[in-house]
């Protein structure tokens, strides 16, 4: 019963409110935690990171220890990172560090310590935040409200067969994968199937969560030479399960649909913006009543949006 939702604006702007307001229209479809991916302004140089570590009282321990894996691999911190507490048990981190000699072995060394600080994204642009909580507790909480970017992601979870964690809600970032992330609403039935063949490869997941796993199935499509379209369209067909998922990259939001039709999606948009959500009343939060919805309510579909926005900036 999920709620997931996505926003491209014409130029950066706050999309981290209108993703807010996109997912509290649909806090009813879940409210045990909620996230949210935003593509700010990219980086010049380096990536940005956020994370999350699991006892406040081993800040200094995890970070002094997470500076000697970067400094391994050849980067290190831009600028300190900062420390973004709360009263819960855990704590969040955003930081600016320079290029990994090689992302995937770094981010493989990095994770050897998520017990205690886990990379939740990592990108030149792409931010996750996620917690436990609605998404006006999690705005408020970590400021999203005031995040400027071009586009970006949201997700309500109803969570009905993995842990309630801050750590285990959407979206999840395509570990390895700068910049890729994804938002689902449904259910992979042959998941353990799947888990193994990409572990086989050398992926790691951090969670039994389903949605992780479609993210970095669909970057490894990428990574062996399809095309975003060409991998969403492979899904359908490869993935078992009833499903519609949604995945970001710093040039777009893409989307599929499984072939039994049961997860909805309705958008609205135009030449240069565009808002999708699981239902029409919280896409009506953030563009004009005139405007027209399409609703994806038939099997086995797919769809690209494109970013201009983040193509001008990037320009």
């Amino acid at each position: 019963m999920c709620g997931i939702a996505g926003r491209i604006l014409s130029a950066a702007g706050r999309v981290g409110n209108d993703l807010v307001e996109l997912m509290d229209a649909q806090e009813h479809r879940g409210s045990d935690s909620t996230g949210f991916a935003v593509y700010g302004i990219p980086e010049e140089r380096g990536y940005v990171l956020r994370g999350m570590g699991f006892d406040k009282s081993g800040i200094d321990t995890d970070m002094d220890d997470f500076r000697h894996i970067l400094k391994a691999h050849g980067s290190d911190f831009l600028e300190e990172p900062a420390i973004l507490t709360n009263n819960d048990a855990h704590y969040c981190v955003r930081m600016l560090i320079t290029d990994p000699d090689d992302v995937a072995r770094w981010i493989g060394d990095a994770d050897t310590i998520s017990n205690r600080f886990e990379v939740q994204s990592c990108g030149r642009s792409l931010e996750i935040i996620k917690d436990i909580g609605s998404s006006e507790d999690v705005a408020e909480k970590h400021g999203v409200r005031d995040m400027i970017g071009t586009h970006g992601l949201g997700h309500a979870r109803l969570a009905t067969e993995s842990s309630v964690l801050p750590n285990a809600s959407h979206p999840f970032w395509a570990r390895p994968f700068p910049d890729v992330a994804i938002v689902h609403n449904g259910q992979i039935t042959d998941y353990y199937t799947w888990r193994e063949k990409l572990e086989r490869k050398g992926y790691r997941f951090l969670t039994y969560n389903d949605s992780e796993l479609i993210a970095v199935w669909i970057s490894d499509q990428m990574k062996s030479g399809l095309s975003m379209d060409q991998a969403l369209r492979k899904s359908i067909t490869s993935i078992d399960g009833v499903f519609t998922f949604m995945i970001a990259q710093q040039d777009s939001i893409g989307f599929a649909k499984d072939r039994f039709a049961m997860k909805p999606l309705v958008t609205v948009e135009d030449d240069t913006e565009f808002a999708a959500a699981t239902e029409e009343q919280a896409v009506r939060r953030v563009v004009a009543e005139e405007s027209d919805v399409i609703n994806y309510d038939g099997p086995g579909l797919t769809q690209i949006w494109r970013s201009g926005a983040q193509a001008a900036v990037a320009a």
